[in-house]
């Protein structure tokens, strides 16, 4: 029997998203989604581009949602702000 534990299988993590405009509706990888989380609902959101048409699209993120994506390892920017 081997010392070395066996290592799991990982099983990459991917979000279903949708494009407002073209309104294609498509699965992306944690690396293809930004997270900004500012001091209020509408300072928090997450950004991708669209795979199908190539728009920038932003979106609300709740709390619920940045519960999510952090936990699925999207890189996120903490936004400050200044008095």
């Amino acid at each position: 029997m081997s010392a070395v534990p066996e290592l799991a299988m990982v099983t990459p993590v991917v979000f279903r998203a949708g494009c407002p405009d073209c309104r294609a509706r498509f699965e992306l990888p944690a690396a293809a989604l930004r997270l900004a989380i500012g001091g209020s609902a509408s300072t928090t959101f997450y950004s991708f581009t669209c795979p199908e048409c190539a728009t920038a699209v932003r979106k609300p993120a709740g709390e619920r949602i940045v519960e999510l994506l952090t936990g699925g390892g999207v890189r996120t920017l903490r936004l400050h702000t200044t008095v």
